[in-house]
């Protein structure tokens, strides 16, 4: 496994193009593991959309708190989470972020401050809220980052968070990710008024900014925590990006019909973009880094064990699962 240690060139030009490069071959490769059946169920890849979770998570400190979406592996990895064993995560094997039960919509690691991705859209945005408010009541001065897509926008549990963070000035930088397509659906077709609108509804500070540079996500996301960390409260911040590939895997199948950008897609792709501020021996050592970590990741995770089915019950409940009188559980 390799070592999850916060790497303090993050935020450097090598470090934010060592994270978009790292995800981008983590998803292309987790990919051909759904193609092979080593990871059962299918993911909703991330590429095309590196340079927010690099740009973001660059930002913050090891003691900051990320919280995600179902397309949630670039944040985990950038936020510092071994691929190792969120690659184990994702073929379900014990040595996983969260022993194999968490999958690809679920992933967390406490340990670097990452709460979780989760499937229900808007969800992320509350629990950092509620996550950063109830830590800095206890004292510590961490600022919180949740990720969401434009679909999450017209969620009221999201319009709940932006009201609490704002009255309380709550630690927190709300990430919209839009990728132009809730699903299948445009954006202009699902949202009246502007996305940035949501959040200065409620006094919330609110900035667009170019989703497929690294550099551009990461200089607005530290004006963001700067404000978060001086105690002024919450940021929005909407990251205009675009997704290269399907909402979902299942999409390789079926091959739906929806876009309508399918020809510039991938005119401004954020690893070109980042690779171009490197010279061109920086860049190989970087992918040659990369790749063999993956492929480290990648017989780490197919070399490990299948949880035993009769743990299927346990981590139920914090407590433990207290069977009831009379049953065979």
């Amino acid at each position: 496994m390799t070592d999850s240690t916060v790497d303090s060139t993050v935020g450097t030009a090598v470090g934010l193009y060592r994270t978009v490069r790292l995800v981008r071959r983590f998803e292309e490769r987790a990919v051909e593991l759904v193609r092979s059946g080593d990871i059962v169920g299918g993911i909703h890849p991330y590429i095309g959309q590196e340079a927010v979770a690099a740009g973001v998570c660059a930002a913050l400190g090891p003691d900051d708190l990320v919280t995600g979406t179902h397309r949630g592996h670039g944040h985990v990895l950038a936020k510092g989470a071994d691929p190792a064993r969120m690659m184990a995560e994702l073929t379900g094997r014990v040595t996983g972020l969260n022993q194999g039960r968490g999958g690809s919509m679920h992933a967390a690691d406490f340990g670097v401050g990452i709460l979780g991705a989760n499937a229900i859209v808007g969800a992320s945005g509350a629990i950092a809220t509620g996550a950063a408010w109830a830590r800095r009541r206890l004292g510590a001065p961490v600022v919180a980052a949740t990720f969401f897509g434009d679909g999450a926008v017209n969620e009221g549990m999201l319009l709940e968070s932006f009201n609490l963070a704002a009255l309380w000035r709550v630690p927190v930088v709300f990430v919209c990710e839009n990728n132009g397509y809730a699903t299948t659906m445009r954006v202009e077709d699902a949202v009246a008024g502007s996305i940035t609108g949501r959040a200065e509804a409620f006094g919330i500070p609110a900035a667009t900014v170019d989703g497929q540079d690294p550099a551009a996500v990461l200089a607005a996301t530290r004006d963001a925590v700067a404000r978060a960390r001086a105690g002024e409260g919450p940021t929005f911040l909407e990251c205009r990006t675009r997704r290269f590939d399907a909402h979902h895997t299942f999409e390789h199948k079926v091959r739906l019909r929806y876009r309508t950008d399918e020809a510039d897609l991938r005119t401004r792709d954020p690893v070109d973009i980042q690779g171009a501020r490197l010279d061109g021996t920086t860049r190989s050592e970087v992918d040659s880094e990369v790749e063999a970590v993956l492929d480290e990741a990648v017989a780490f995770a197919l070399g490990s064990p299948f949880p035993d089915p009769l743990t299927a019950l346990d981590h139920l409940y914090a407590s433990g699962l207290t069977p009831r009188p009379g049953s065979d559980v």
